[in-house]
């Protein structure tokens, strides 16, 4: 049955689905809002990426803190946390008369979605048990996840042109309510830990620092370049926080991140993995976004609309990998997913810039788009397969930063590598090339997600402990060994 009979499953299911469906929105819920919120605000050309940069710098740098924090602090009121400020910060955000005011909203969405993403995990993998009952729950939040990326591209279209740019920001608020709404209803506390442990405060600094750095330093690569010595000071600034932070954490009683916890086969292989795909799908997202209206002619509208068909294949991708991991292993989804996305992919590749919508877009994006969602649902139970309660927060603050690192850094470093291949011509012909470039080596990227899979992840369900610590806490992980 369920771990926590004080709580109502499916309450928690509801509102763990309803938080990350508007987490997963305001990450593309924005793109197509931006030149309206040019006009409108009076942003610099140059200052304008950072009403997305913004987002993405703090809702990552900060995953592993919010995590953590969840399991010592409570999942319930860290996810509340989370959302009242998510929701206080799109207000300011559809209210904002300036720049910055605008800026500094996005950078607090990011900070309460960094704590009630994790939280909303969390509360799934602590409330239902581990095997078919917590495969199906996390089949409903991954599909309503991916609805909500694919859907802000649409919702970001409509609301720009039919409403005005300002309500992509309040339309988030009546969603955050209904999140909240559920948790009186059923949302259980939790049990209070046995003795309180204190954060682990330099290896949040450490983390949040060097994440933080390194997502900076690859998104700004669109306007400074990846040869730019302020982009690999950035980037080596980085790498020594990160370095000092795995230092940390294997010496201290109790981490952000106990290190541990990557001896599993499927923590660690779910990570890199997700990793892959959200570099391979935030990918396809963006340069099928520039095709339809850079080559195509198609208007903010049309392309939300284009992208129907791609949140259908993902939530039919979702459902299709909920039942073969409830009887089978994640792993059984995973592979197919993988392989089934790169020929989507590498269809994707053959775009002309004399094709259309439906010759074009259309069958590419079923297929890639049940591939992902083959790839989604059960990355998130392999992520979290062996985990206990008390380590729930840790493991999904873990995936959700891989998440967008992977995001981060995939779509900065193939955007670069298509703009280089186009040059500065406008020509709808050069850009049709730049873009099939890109979207060929998102296709590899989704190959090594298969290798992955296949390589490293177990192929039985079998769940032994790892190892403890010499002095076990209350916070402790059962990994599953090679």
């Amino acid at each position: 049955m369920y771990r926590n009979s004080r709580g109502r499953p499916g309450v928690v299911l509801a509102a763990a689905a309803v938080a990350q469906f508007v987490v997963a929105l305001d990450m593309s819920v924005v793109n197509v809002a931006l030149p309206a919120i040019r006009s409108d605000l009076g942003f610099a050309p140059l200052d304008l990426s950072w009403v997305v940069h913004v987002y993405a710098l703090t809702f990552g740098g900060f995953l592993l803190l919010g995590g953590r924090a969840c399991d010592l602090y409570g999942r319930r009121r860290m996810f509340a946390l989370g959302l009242a400020v998510f929701g206080l910060c799109s207000l300011a955000g559809g209210l904002a008369q300036a720049p910055w005011q605008l800026i500094a909203a996005r950078a607090g969405q990011g900070l309460g979605a960094a704590a009630a993403a994790p939280a909303a995990l969390a509360m799934l993998t602590t409330t239902f048990t581990e095997g078919p009952q917590r495969v199906r729950a996390l089949g409903v939040w991954s599909a309503v996840n991916a609805a909500g990326g694919a859907l802000g591209v649409l919702a970001g279209g409509l609301l720009t042109q039919y409403a005005g740019w300002r309500w992509v920001m309040l339309i988030n608020l009546p969603i955050v309510v209904a999140a909240l709404a559920l948790i009186p209803a059923g949302v259980p506390a939790g049990a209070s830990p046995a003795r309180r442990e204190r954060l682990d405060a330099l290896g949040a600094v450490l983390a949040t620092g060097g994440v933080g750095l390194l997502v900076l330093g690859v998104v700004r690569t669109d306007a400074l370049g990846w040869g730019s010595p302020v982009t690999w000071t950035t980037l080596a600034a980085a790498a020594v926080l990160l370095i000092a932070f795995v230092f940390t954490e294997s010496r201290v009683a109790a981490p952000l991140l106990r290190l541990g916890l990557l001896r599993s086969r499927w923590v660690a292989g779910a990570n890199v993995l997700v990793f892959l795909a959200a570099a391979g799908q935030f990918t396809a997202f963006y340069f099928v976004s520039l095709y339809m209206q850079q080559v195509l002619g198609m208007g903010a509208a049309a392309t939300g609309i284009a992208f129907l068909p791609f949140s259908a294949g993902l939530v039919a991708g979702t459902i299709v990998a909920t039942r073969i991991t409830a009887a089978r292993t994640p792993r059984a989804s995973l592979v197919p997913g993988a392989l089934l996305a790169t020929a989507g992919l590498a269809w994707f590749a053959l775009i002309s810039p004399d094709g259309s919508f439906l010759t074009d877009v259309l069958g590419p994006s079923l297929v890639t788009s049940i591939g992902a969602g083959l790839v989604l649902a059960p990355v998130a139970a392999a992520a979290t397969t062996g985990v206990t309660p008390h380590e729930a927060g840790m493991a999904s603050g873990l995936m959700n930063s891989s998440r967008q690192l992977g995001g981060s850094i995939g779509l900065a470093a193939l955007a670069t590598i298509a703009a280089h291949h186009t040059g500065t011509t406008t020509d709808p012909a050069a850009l049709n090339d730049g873009y099939a470039l890109g979207l060929a080596i998102a296709a590899a990227i989704f190959v090594l997600a298969a290798v992955v899979a296949i390589g490293v992840l177990p192929r039985r369900r079998a769940v032994t402990p790892l190892p403890q610590p010499t002095a076990p806490t209350e916070n402790q992980l059962e990994g599953t060994p090679s």
